[in-house]
């Protein structure tokens, strides 16, 4: 049975029976269901019965139902309500504009607004770069989608999409200061996307595509850089390979290997999985083999789309051809951005001393943690509830932030380099163990020293 997860948070209200024992009696029968009881909290007192609210975790909607008959079936109570805190939290959205100057007086108003903003729009029609200065350009991101790979869930469209994007923009705000807003595209055209991102661009210091399917997101990006003078990073591929960067890094420095020498077994040719693999690769790493559905690109095969023809050009060296749990054997380091279960102990196994394993596969990674943990000295996945989380917002915020504030107009594999640096400097040697090789994400050192990092090798706009 899956771990219960805040994921799927509910609170229920409980009528029960006025006594000693109400609130332990209805923890035991949630307990018994494998949820995870988080408070519990009388909100009504009388004479003969008491309302109590029960919070908990549990694993999924089913479990929540049945943590309801549970409490249903105990002698007197009676479940008057029961509610999902996650979706609770997203009534109404979670951002909001706010004002960063008074509005309190007509003196307020005539500066802010007419008659006093001419002068700013002629200032700015003068001289177009003063809309850094003068507007929210210079700390605005935009976070655009067009909602056809969203988490797992694939294709669902713009509009669902939408809780994803907003959370993000919260991320940005939360961890760096960074102002983003959704955009989120009713197209799946690839010109019309670039049309539209190029046509809203003045508004914005940066670009941050998400959640955008490949291998369409490849030509976005590429096209949006080369015809914009802002920086745009697409965070499925960039965000993730630095914090993986980050994350081998701190595991090489563990283990005492080094990535020139080590063998790479990296599952899912798409967004992520290239973009991995190209800064593993700008980062030294020499032996890589790249696995699809179909297995592992043989060198110099040919492939119709552009980025599995890379693939096949520069990775592979030793012309190796299997299946993923084929590669494995001999294997130093295994990282998985793929599909759940593809592997199995005896793969992890079958890996050199000193293994490494990131199966970051969400929400059941390609190999079970706990049976990979037997035979790999280091494991890290994508989920909150183990150790060692590749989480792409150890990145992105503090990556912008640094862009913003150097005024960036491109994005280069240095600073994706000197960002993953970064992120694995937050971690000491003596803190440094099997459990902790990446910093959580609410170390505020994190953000900082991304920022510092990429504002240093970043080249500001002429």
């Amino acid at each position: 049975m899956a771990a219960p997860s805040p994921g799927y948070s509910i609170t229920l209200q409980v009528q029960a029976p006025a006594s000693f024992t109400a609130t332990s009696d209805l923890a035991a029968a949630v307990a018994a269901t494998g949820a995870a009881v988080t408070a519990l909290d009388v909100v009504e007192s009388h004479h003969s019965s008491m309302v109590i609210a029960v919070s908990c975790n549990t694993t999924d909607a089913g479990h929540a139902e049945r943590v309801k008959a549970a409490l249903d079936a105990l002698e007197g109570t009676e479940v008057q309500e029961m509610a999902d805190q996650t979706f609770q939290l997203h009534e109404g959205g979670k951002i909001e504009t706010t004002l960063r100057v008074p509005l309190r007086t007509r003196d307020d108003l005539s500066r802010a607004y007419t008659p006093g903003v001419a002068r700013v729009c002629q200032a700015i029609a003068q001289d177009k770069s003063q809309a850094r200065h003068l507007t929210i350009k210079k700390n605005t991101v935009a976070v655009v989608t067009d909602g056809t790979a969203v988490l797992g869930l694939g294709d669902i469209g713009p509009e669902a999409a939408m809780p994803v994007m907003e959370g993000k923009a919260a991320l940005f705000k939360q961890f760096a200061g960074v102002d983003a807003w959704p955009v989120a595209l009713d197209t799946t055209d690839t010109e019309e996307i670039i049309r539209t991102v190029k046509a809203i661009a003045p508004a914005y210091g940066g670009i941050n595509l998400e959640d955008i399917s490949a291998p369409r997101c490849f030509e976005i990006e590429a096209r949006l850089r080369e015809e914009l003078d802002i920086p745009v990073f697409h965070d499925d591929q960039h965000g993730t390979a630095i914090v993986v960067q980050a994350a081998l890094t701190n595991a090489l420095k563990l283990t005492g290997k080094r990535i020139e020498d080590v063998r790479i077994v990296v599952s899912g040719v798409g967004a992520a999985g290239t973009a991995i693999i190209r800064l593993l690769m700008a980062s030294g790493a020499r032996h890589i083999v790249a696995a699809g559905r179909a297995g592992v690109i043989e060198r110099g095969s040919q492939h119709a789309d552009s980025n599995r023809q890379w693939l096949a050009d520069n990775t592979n060296a030793d012309s190796f051809s299997g299946s993923v749990k084929e590669a494995m054997v001999g294997a130093d380091v295994f990282i998985g951005v793929s599909a759940p279960n593809l592997l199995d102990e005896a793969d992890i196994a079958a890996m050199n001393d000193g293994a490494m394993v990131f199966a970051m596969s969400n929400p059941d990674p390609e190999v079970d943690p706990a049976a990979a943990s037997k035979h790999a000295a280091v494991v890290a996945t994508g989920r909150s509830d183990f150790p060692n989380q590749i989480n792409n917002v150890l990145a992105f915020p503090g990556f912008f932030r640094g862009l913003l504030d150097a005024g960036a107009s491109d994005i280069t594999d240095e600073m994706l380099v000197v960002a993953a640096e970064a992120i694995a400097s937050c971690i000491s040697d003596e803190e440094l163990n099997p459990g902790f090789i990446i910093p959580s994400v609410f170390d505020p050192e994190v953000s900082t020293r991304v920022a510092e990092a990429v504002a240093a090798v970043a080249t500001p706009r002429a």
